[in-house]
C-alpha cells in the first residue's frame, strides 16, 4: 500500500479424534500450546518502513522490508540489519516511486515523461505532486531492474515489488499509444470511445505490467546467481482483485501466477480497501469485516495449491489520516479477524509504516489529535507476535453450541464459491456507466451508475451469503484453466458475466465437466451487458456467440438464450437467473431470493445449508469470532469456557465472552493449551529465549520489543512465582490466577528485557 495514499485440509474434529484415537489426544494437546519462540528464518511476519532505523517502531518481526532504492535507502540497509536483528528485505514501487533520474533522462539520456499515465483530459495521473503513475515501458522495466541490482549488491536476497497499478480511466499518454499500435497492430483508439476500446485497453494495461514484472524478476534473479551465486526471491505486493476492480485499477493479479520467477505475494488488504462503501438490503455503507473476508478470500483462492507464499497485510491505521483511534481500532480488528478466518496462509505483513502507528497523532490536523493509546500499543505489539503462531494443525469452522454445550460440532456450510475473474478490472471506466446504467433501481436487469461504481454485481452474489454466516469462497475464474482439479473444492458455484468476461472458451469446458460430475452452477446474468460486444473469442470465431454466457449455456447442453429456471445437466444442476446480480443488494427480500436459490442448490448436492449471525473458527488453541450485523438476528455471540482475550491488554482469564453484532474476538482457549509449563501464552514482546533452571528454581527469559510501550505478557507456570525482575527491577504490575495457573506481568519497555522469575 502506498504511503500517500486451498487447499484446506479437512481435519478431523478434536472431539472425534479424542473418541477414536485416544493415544493421540495427549500429543494433540501438547502440540497446541502457543509457540512464541520461533526462528526468524521462518519468515512468518514482516513490516515495511522507509527511512532510518528507530527502536520505537521496530516491531521485532521475522523480516523488515526497508522501503526504497535510492542511494540513501540502500546505504541504510546495513543499519537496519545490525540494529533490528531481523532478516532484511527491500520493497519498492513498480507503478511509481522516486524515479526522477529515469523520467528526466539522467539514466539513459532520454526524457521519459511520456511514460506517465494520462487521463482523458490530457492531465497526468499523479501519485503525489512530484510523482506520476507510469505506463511500464520496456525502458522503465530495464531501469528498475538495473536500479535494484544495487540492492542485490548490498546482500539482500528478498525483493518486494509493490503495487503494479494502471488506472482504468487513464490510457491516453504517448507511451501507451505506442504500446497499443505494437500490440494490436492498428491505430490507437481512445479507451473512453466504446466498450470495446475500454475493454481492450485494460487487457493491454494488464499485459504491460506483467511484462515489466517478468522482465525485472528474470533479470534480477539471473544477476544474483551470476554475480554472487546467491538465489534471490521476488514477491509482488498487490491489492486484492476485488479491491482493484472496485477502485478502477488494472493490475496483473492472477496472471502473476504465470511468471515462473514470482515466489509469492503480499495481499495488501486493510481498512482503506475493505471499508469501500457498498449496498446491502438497499442501504449504502461500510462493511469492513464482510468485504475484508471476501478480499482475503480471493487472495487465498488465487494462490491455493500453487506453492507460492502469500502474506496477509493488516494496517492498524490507514492511509486516510482523518479518523480517530477508535475508528482505526474498530476497523483494524475487523480486518484482522477476517484475515485470520482465511486460514489458507499463516504469513503476515503485520503493519506498513509502523512509524505512523507509534509516532503519529490522529485525527491529523485536529486540535484533539492524540498519539496511540497505551493499551492499543500494547495490544498491537501482542498481536504482531501472536501472528507467528498461526501455522496450526487443527483448523475448522465451529458451531458455538459445540463450545458452550460440548455437543458435536456442526461447522459451517463450506464448498460454496462466487467466481471472480481478472476481467472484472476491464470494464470499470467510461463508457461503463453511460452504456448500461439506469436512474432507478427498480429494473431487475439494469444497474444504476452507483451500483456499477461499487461493483454491486459481484457483491449481490456474495454479501447475502456472508451476512448469514456462510463462509463463501472467491475462486478465481482464470485459475480454472491453470490448475487441474481447481474446482473440485466446490459443490456450488455462483457466476455472472454482467461485470466480467471469461478469458478462454476452455473455461466453459472445465465448468461443464464440473457440473456434469455433480456440481451445481448458479448463473445469474442479464445477457444485455454492453461489454458483451467487446471483441474477444466468443464473437470473433467462426461459430460466434452474442454473449460469452450463450457459449457457456451451449457447452452445458442448453440453449444460448435459456430462460430462468432450474435444469439438470448430467449428475449436476444449472440454475439460470435472468437478473443483474446487483438486484440482490437492493432489499432484504431480494437478498432472500438469492439465498433461497443457493439453499436449493446446496440441497441438490448434499450440503447442509447453515445460516447464522456469526462466524467462529478454530485454529489450534485459538478461537476467532465475528458477530455479524444485518444478519438473521441481533443476538450476541456468547462463548463459555476458559479464555484469554488477546484484544484486551489486561490479558485476564475469563469464563464467558460476549460479542455483540459488529464486534470481533480473538481468544486463546486455555482448555486447548497443553499441560507443559513454563509456557509463554501471550506477549507483546518477542521471546528470544526461555531457559528453566530447576536446581536454582529460576526461569530466565530474554525478550525484545518496540521501545516506549507498556509491555505485557502472560505465562503458564506450575505455581505462583516467588519473585520476578525485569532488567533487575520489579515490573509495574503482576497478577497470578491460581485456577488457570497463569501469571501476568507488565513493564515499561526500553526495547530489550532480561526477565528472571523465581519459582517456589
Amino acid at each position: 500500500m502506498s504511503f500517500a495514499n486451498l487447499n484446506r485440509p479437512r481435519f478431523i474434529s478434536f472431539a472425534i479424534a479424542a473418541v477414536f484415537i485416544p493415544c493421540q489426544l495427549v500429543f494433540s494437546q501438547q502440540s497446541l500450546s502457543p509457540n512464541l519462540i520461533t526462528d526468524r528464518s521462518e519468515g512468518r511476519t514482516s513490516y515495511q518502513q522507509a527511512g532510518p532505523y528507530n527502536p520505537r517502531y521496530d516491531l521485532k518481526t521475522d523480516t523488515v522490508m526497508v522501503y526504497g532504492v535510492s542511494d540513501s535507502d540502500v546505504a541504510g540497509i546495513k543499519e537496519w540489519r545490525e540494529k533490528s536483528g531481523s532478516k532484511i528485505a527491500v520493497m519498492t514501487g513498480v507503478a511509481w516511486g522516486a524515479y526522477g533520474e529515469y523520467l528526466d533522462g539522467k539514466f539513459d539520456g532520454v526524457n521519459h515523461w511520456d511514460d506517465a499515465q494520462v487521463k482523458a483530459d490530457d492531465q497526468r495521473m499523479q501519485h503525489d505532486p512530484a510523482t506520476p503513475y507510469l505506463s511500464p515501458s520496456v525502458a522503465f522495466a530495464d531501469y528498475l531492474e538495473k536500479r535494484l541490482r544495487k540492492v542485490v549488491d548490498a546482500g539482500v536476497d528478498e525483493i518486494y515489488l509493490e503495487e503494479p497499478e494502471f488506472w482504468a480511466f487513464t490510457g491516453f499518454g504517448k507511451s501507451f499509444q505506442r504500446e497499443w499500435k505494437i500490440f494490436y497492430d492498428e491505430e490507437f483508439v481512445r479507451p473512453d470511445s466504446t466498450c470495446d476500446a475500454q475493454y481492450r485497453a485494460s487487457k493491454l494495461k494488464q499485459r504491460l505490467y506483467r511484462r515489466a514484472i517478468e522482465r525485472v524478476v528474470s533479470g534480477l534473479k539471473e544477476y544474483s546467481l551470476k554475480t554472487y551465486d546467491r538465489p534471490l526471491k521476488v514477491y509482488v505486493a498487490t491489492h486484492s482483485l476485488l479491491s482493484y476492480a472496485q477502485i478502477q485499477m488494472v493490475s496483473p493479479e492472477s496472471s502473476l501466477l504465470d511468471i515462473p520467477g514470482i515466489d509469492g505475494l503480499i495481499a495488501q488488504i486493510w481498512t482503506g480497501t475493505s471499508r469501500f462503501g457498498n449496498f446491502y438490503n438497499g442501504i449504502f455503507g461500510e462493511r469492513t469485516f464482510e468485504i475484508g473476508l471476501l478480499e482475503y478470500g480471493v487472495m487465498q483462492e488465487m494462490t491455493r495449491d500453487v506453492g507460492k507464499r502469500v502474506y496477509y497485510l493488516n494496517d492498524p491505521v490507514e492511509d486516510n489520516p482523518r479518523y480517530d483511534w477508535n475508528d482505526y481500532r474498530t476497523n483494524y480488528l475487523s480486518g484482522l479477524v477476517a484475515s485470520l478466518m482465511r486460514s489458507g496462509s499463516s504469513y503476515y505483513e503485520v503493519a506498513p509504516w509502523p512509524s505512523r502507528v507509534f509516532l503519529g497523532a490522529f485525527p491529523a490536523g485536529s486540535p484533539e489529535a492524540t498519539t496511540i493509546p497505551q493499551d492499543y500499543a500494547s495490544t498491537l505489539s501482542l498481536v504482531f507476535q501472536q501472528l507467528r503462531d498461526m501455522n496450526q494443525p487443527e483448523v475448522e469452522w465451529l458451531d458455538a453450541r459445540a463450545i458452550n454445550e460440548k455437543t458435536q460440532n456442526r461447522g459451517a456450510t463450506e464448498g460454496i464459491g462466487t467466481l471472480l475473474a481478472d476481467s472484472a478490472m476491464f470494464q470499470r471506466a467510461n463508457p461503463t456507466s453511460t452504456a448500461c446504467a439506469v436512474d432507478s433501481p427498480d429494473n431487475p436487469i439494469k444497474p444504476t451508475a452507483k451500483e456499477i461504481s461499487v461493483l454491486a454485481d459481484f457483491l449481490g452474489l456474495s454479501l447475502p451469503l456472508i451476512k448469514h454466516g456462510i463462509p463463501v469462497d472467491v475462486p478465481v475464474l482464470d485459475n480454472v484453466m491453470r490448475f487441474p482439479g481447481y474446482l473440485d473444492h466446490y459443490k456450488v458455484l455462483l457466476l455472472s458475466y454482467d461485470f466480467q468476461k471469461p478469458s478462454s472458451p476452455g473455461l466453459h469446458a472445465v465448468l461443464s465437466d464440473w457440473v456434469f460430475r455433480g456440481g451445481a452452477l448458479i448463473f445469474v446474468d442479464s445477457g444485455i451487458d454492453p461489454y458483451n460486444q467487446a471483441r474477444d473469442w466468443w464473437n470473433e470465431s467462426t461459430a460466434s456467440f452474442q454473449t460469452p454466457g450463450d457459449h457457456l449455456l451451449t457447452s452445458l447442453g442448453l440453449k444460448p438464450n435459456q430462460p430462468s429456471g432450474k435444469y439438470s445437466c448430467g449428475s449436476g444442476w444449472v440454475y439460470v437467473e435472468r437478473k443483474r446480480p446487483a438486484y440482490y443488494t437492493r432489499s432484504a427480500q431480494n437478498a432472500d431470493e438469492i439465498r433461497a436459490i443457493v439453499a436449493n442448490a446446496a440441497k441438490d448436492v448434499g450440503l447442509d445449508f447453515i445460516e447464522r449471525d456469526y462466524f467462529l473458527k478454530r485454529r489450534g488453541p485459538y478461537l476467532i469470532g465475528a458477530a455479524i450485523t444485518e444478519s438473521v438476528s441481533d443476538e450476541p455471540l456468547v462463548l463459555n469456557g476458559n479464555f484469554v482475550n488477546l484484544f484486551d491488554a489486561s490479558l485476564e482469564v475469563v469464563n464467558q465472552v460476549i460479542a455483540r453484532p459488529g464486534e470481533r474476538v480473538w481468544l486463546l482457549d486455555l482448555d486447548r493449551v497443553g499441560t507443559k509449563a513454563p509456557v509463554v501464552l501471550a506477549s507483546s514482546c518477542r521471546v528470544e529465549s526461555l531457559e528453566q533452571n530447576d536446581s536454582e528454581k529460576t526461569v530466565a527469559i530474554e525478550a525484545t520489543s518496540p521501545s516506549e510501550i507498556e509491555a505485557i505478557s502472560l505465562l503458564k507456570l506450575d505455581a505462583e512465582p516467588a519473585a520476578i525482575t525485569v532488567n533487575g527491577n520489579a515490573p509495574d504490575e503482576t497478577r497470578w490466577d491460581e485456577q488457570s495457573k497463569t501469571f501476568f506481568f507488565k513493564f515499561h519497555s526500553t526495547g530489550k528485557a532480561s526477565i528472571e522469575i523465581k519459582t517456589k
